[in-house]
């Protein structure tokens, strides 16, 4: 690609293969579908098939549908639904039509009925271990797709050849609710020898007698989604069908079906998944942590789901960015979260403001300083951004510091404040240790220092330097504040492989109660994106009350000092 060309978001061998289509005739527009089901919240690995079908489109002057697989009541819900929609368009996806697999029942029956016409479907009676059994076997260490040879042939069910006209009955009385749950499927006849298990005559149709969230009652039965998913994508009209790896043994089924109905002749395109390390993807699991109360729910900000990590203060650029910069490969592979959190790291440091705020506070007491005197120190709201200007601070005689930023006797290397070291307070003034105030447990309570006048905001006049500069807030005018310390949630790896019980990182949330913070901060909004100096990138919750605003990590920064502690 010339450096004056964009640069393109989605994956060359995609945007190669729908160049082709459009080149070739085989298609003259370009339609794509996000395909959700609504049972869950979307989290950090659905966003890379999102993302490829939005930016595909968009690419090629397309357009994309966003398309709810709503083929299973039991499980699905329209909170769903809307949360879904809410989350996809915060990450910046938009879509022409928003549908569902519903609105198609009824053709999808239809074109039901003509395969059933056609002698290439039939109601089974089987029971589901029978046919499970019946479907054939994998030898020890083979996989679906392998070479026919290494695969246990499966064996025709004894329904398979009942005639066309007492199929149609039994589908029409299955749909119409005259039968139990389990006791009747309707199954595609292709191949009970097949290589792929999928093809050995896979089920179409289920009998469930369960409400469903738009079509009511109106439905005993309900597709399958080999079924549904190809046809819907044909019905819209959808040019290309983009998603992952674990598809491509469903792809002769989606183009067997489709040529078979001589439909309009979706392309299913496969493409690696998103792995990341520590990032659980399961939903059932998922839904186990929010039911059981392990954490606080769907938007709790130690999930990766879209909703915590938007409740973390993570933008939405950053996880476009992280996921569109990847790289493609055929083969899935494991991305660490180290990387992500870098992503993330680049990103607000470039837009977040900068604020102080101390969050296990020390009281420094400068000796002195005038009683009752307030001075507006001039601080930067982001070197990254001179066009952000600057704010007032105010300084006053009573402070609050960090209590690491003190060691009564330092350790070696140590630069910040300790008896006799001179230290600068960020915007303000050089200031040495003087003296501590210890509790009855011997505990330091209180730092006591002098200040030099002449050193306000800038270097002393003789040129003397110091090692450290640490940042406080004024005591007088800080404003209480509630922090959350958030750490990964599991400690493996790969979570989904894992029994909750033993993953789960026992240390994932630290809540400091007694934090001080600027008083600049007293007008951030909901969701405004912050920088603590010299602690991480903090966002205002939704928790937050007048007089007492909550603040969420979303990053740490880098710290050389607890870089040094660790080795």
């Amino acid at each position: 690609m010339e450096n004056n060309e964009p640069v393109s978001r989605i994956p060359a061998f995609i945007r190669e293969a729908v160049a082709e289509d459009l080149k070739n005739g085989r298609f003259n527009y370009v339609r794509t579908r996000l395909p959700p089901e609504p049972n869950g919240y979307l989290h950090i690995g659905h966003c890379k098939a999102f993302l490829i079908d939005y930016f595909t489109a968009k690419e090629f002057g397309g357009e994309l549908y966003l398309r709810f697989d709503d083929t299973n009541p039991a499980k699905e819900e329209t909170e769903f639904v809307h949360a879904i929609e809410e989350d996809a368009a915060w990450l910046g996806i938009e879509w022409a039509k928003v549908t569902f697999a519903s609105d198609y029942f009824d053709l999808l029956y239809e074109w039901a009925v003509r395969l059933v016409k056609m002698g290439l479907a039939y109601v089974d009676d089987q029971t589901q271990e029978e046919m499970s059994i019946s479907r054939g076997t994998l030898p020890k260490g083979t996989k679906w797709g392998d070479s026919e040879s290494a695969i246990r042939p499966g064996v025709d069910s004894p329904w398979r050849s009942r005639s066309v006209e007492e199929n149609l009955d039994l589908l029409e009385r299955m749909k119409n609710g005259e039968f139990p749950e389990g006791s009747r499927v309707l199954r595609a006849k292709i191949d009970m020898s097949h290589p792929n298990l999928l093809l050995r005559d896979p089920v179409m149709y289920r009998i469930m007698n369960a409400h469903h969230h738009r079509t009511s009652d109106k439905w005993h039965i309900y597709p399958m989604y080999d079924w549904s998913h190809g046809q819907n994508d044909s019905m819209e009209g959808v040019t290309h069908s983009l998603c992952s790896n674990e598809y491509i043994i469903h792809r002769p089924l989606y183009e067997w079906f489709l040529e078979k109905l001589e439909a309009f002749p979706s392309r299913q395109i496969e493409f690696s998944r998103l792995n990341l390390t520590y990032a659980m993807m399961s939903k059932r699991k998922l839904r186990k942590l929010v039911e059981t109360g392990v954490v606080s729910g769907w938007d709790d900000p130690r999930l990766t789901t879209l909703r915590g990590l938007r409740r973390r203060g993570v933008p939405p650029q950053a996880i476009i960015d992280f996921v569109t910069g990847l790289g493609e490969t055929k083969n899935d592979s494991w991305v660490e979260m180290a990387q992500f959190e870098a992503v993330i790291r680049d990103h607000l440091n470039k837009s977040a403001l900068r604020r102080m705020a101390v969050l296990k506070p020390l009281k420094l007491v400068i000796d002195n300083y005038p009683e009752g005197q307030v001075e507006q120190m001039d601080a930067v709201n982001n070197p990254e951004d001179p066009e952000a200007g600057t704010r007032k601070v105010p300084f006053s005689k009573v402070l609050y510091i960090e209590q690491d930023d003190f060691r009564e006797t330092p350790p070696p290397k140590y630069f910040r404040m300790y008896p006799g070291n001179e230290v600068r307070l960020r915007y303000a003034y050089l200031v040495t240790c003087t003296s501590v105030v210890k509790d009855e447990a011997g505990n330091v309570v209180e730092v006591h220092a002098t200040y030099d006048p002449a050193t306000r905001g800038g270097d002393a006049p003789d040129g003397r330097r110091v090692k450290s500069t640490i940042h406080w807030v004024s005591a007088e005018h800080a404003l209480p504040a509630e922090v959350r310390l958030y750490e990964q949630l599991f400690n493996a790896e790969r979570p989904d492989d894992g029994e909750l019980e033993e993953i789960l990182n026992p240390n994932s949330l630290e809540v400091l109660e007694n934090a001080f913070v600027e008083p600049a901060l007293g007008e951030a909004k909901i969701g405004d994106q912050l920088q603590f100096e010299r602690t991480g990138y903090f966002c205002l919750d939704a928790d937050s009350q007048p007089g007492k605003p909550v603040f969420n990590r979303t990053v740490t920064l880098k710290d050389s000092w607890a870089k040094a502690q660790g080795k």
